[in-house]
């Protein structure tokens, strides 16, 4: 009997003993088991940290990024709301922050991609507006050019048309009586005589050419027979006194045209102009008097 109550106390003893050993292996494996979750979760924490300062600096970049590709302006601002969104995202374990990493991996090769993309683009406009440049320097110069041979071609026009031009030269006007005297007297006109020579000049067309005689009083109005007595001269119609059409060979021809008085004569200096091929080639006046 004092045998087995002698074992008893050293059962419990080792009983206690295993207990407690259990108990201390148990205490250090929960603290072990707090310290790796805590070291975990600053790793995490910081990891997190760092990737979302990588975001940031994302944000950064595709707000600095300009482009005129509307396409690509889209595309950026879907790319800008994505990195927005993860940033949005709270991840706690170490799954999340795995895929955390990997969105942000996949969109910095996004990024990069339109980086060069704006580079290229950006590069490519630089040369189109130069060679635009160069285009409407060209464009410019070959319009001057084309102005100046144009004022050249006029000129050169202007002076072969004014080189071929027929004048009229010894412009003589006579006031006649009936018997073919010359008189000043106002009641004794009968007809009036212009005579001038057409020049000679080689570079002139030759053929048929018709003259104009215009009589203008000292009223300024022009003596005519007829109203319908008109011509075209500089685009306009104008009303002449007389005419005569002349038979022009490029040399020196007297001419004389005359004009009946129909009693439109008034006393004073009258002035005549003779006209040809839309330009006046001569000048000359008279003077009636009194009785």
């Amino acid at each position: 009997m004092e045998q087995e109550s002698s074992k008893k106390p050293v059962g419990i003893i080792i009983a206690t003993v295993i207990l407690a050993i259990g108990l201390i292996t148990l205490v250090y494996m929960y603290y072990s088991q707090k310290n790796r979750m805590h070291d975990m979760e600053m790793t995490l924490t910081q990891e997190k940290d760092s990737l979302a300062g990588e975001l940031r600096t994302m944000v950064k970049e595709s707000n600095s990024l300009r482009t005129n590709n509307d396409t690509l302006n889209v595309t950026l601002t879907r790319e800008k709301d994505k990195i927005v969104k993860l940033l949005s995202i709270n991840a706690t374990n170490s799954q999340l922050i795995k895929r955390y990493k990997s969105e942000i991996s996949t969109m910095r090769e996004i990024m990069k991609s339109y980086i060069i993309q704006i580079d290229s683009l950006n590069t490519r406009n630089k040369v189109l507006t130069a060679e635009n440049s160069e285009v409407h320097q060209q464009i410019s110069e070959e319009r001057n050019t084309n102005a100046r041979l144009s004022k050249v071609k006029e000129e050169l026009s202007s002076k072969v048309d004014l080189a071929s031009l027929i004048q009229a030269k010894d412009i003589v006007a006579v006031s006649l009586n009936k018997k073919r005297k010359e008189t000043t007297k106002i009641n004794m006109l009968d007809k009036l005589r212009i005579c001038f020579t057409l020049r000679e000049n080689a570079l002139a067309k030759a053929g048929q050419k018709e003259v104009y005689m215009r009589v203008i009083r000292p009223d300024s109005l022009v003596i005519t027979p007829s109203a319908n007595n008109l011509f075209q001269f500089k685009g306009k119609s104008i009303v002449y006194s007389a005419s005569r059409i002349v038979d022009y060979i490029n040399q020196d021809i007297e001419v004389c045209i005359f004009l009946d008085n129909s009693g439109d004569f008034v006393i004073g200096n009258y002035s005549v102009e003779l006209y040809l091929e839309d330009n006046i080639i001569g000048r000359t006046n008279f003077m009636l008097s009194k009785r």
